[in-house]
């Protein structure tokens, strides 16, 4: 059976340069140009342009006109903004989830990994996508993809930094998946943003240490 190469190389390229943003091997400001790309993995430049502008599209690299692709840099606003809307999201997530006592499988299967991966940053990125995936609202969803590009790297910048142990993450989203199946949609709603607004506040500090010395 014949490969289709237009897909299995890009998709590849773009998981390895997601999970390099993520770690920030390629770190914030980087450009992240297609001739590099295709140096780096052995692949025609077409080919790299495809994993770039899936980048962009999800929020992880931005471009502008007639520039190379970048990795973003948030600043202090940036990241408030951020989570102050994640928070919303997901808190109204976990409650539409808590009023049917339901937690999708992939949330327990990434929440269960985390405190066994080197890179717990992409097992803490799928249990928060999985969480707000598995609620009834296709809009909702679409509000929370169009933030997790900016969000990933946060996440990112969570690890790399130590601003959290994996096992307080996992212990944190396993309060969140028990309020969800005893039906407490307030709970897990206050869980949610208690979770969300520690991480952005280690964040900001962390920020405002980097930048002030």
């Amino acid at each position: 059976m014949s490969i289709d190469t237009t897909t299995v190389l890009p998709d590849a390229i773009y998981d390895q340069l997601r999970a390099s943003i993520l770690c920030q091997l390629d770190a914030p400001g980087s450009a992240i140009t297609e001739s590099v790309v295709a140096l780096r993995f052995g692949v025609a430049r077409p080919t790299a342009r495809l994993a770039i502008e899936r980048l962009v599209v999800d929020g992880l690299l931005r471009r502008e006109p007639h520039h190379a692709a970048r990795v973003p840099v948030l600043g202090h606003d940036d990241i408030a903004d951020l989570y102050y809307n994640r928070a919303i999201i997901e808190a109204e997530a976990v409650t539409a989830l808590a009023a049917l006592s339901t937690v999708p499988l992939s949330a327990v299967t990434a929440n269960d990994a985390i405190t066994t991966a080197t890179d717990f940053a992409r097992h803490d990125i799928d249990f928060h996508r999985a969480l707000v995936d598995a609620q009834p609202s296709p809009r909702l969803t679409r509000m929370h993809s169009l933030l997790m590009g900016e969000i990933e790297l946060c996440i990112g910048q969570v690890q790399v930094a130590q601003l959290l142990s994996a096992q307080d993450i996992a212990g944190q989203h396993q309060g969140i998946l028990d309020a969800i199946l005893t039906g407490d949609s307030t709970l897990a709603a206050r869980l949610t943003r208690a979770h969300i607004a520690g991480a952005r506040d280690r964040l900001l500090h962390n920020l405002d240490r980097t930048q002030h010395g």
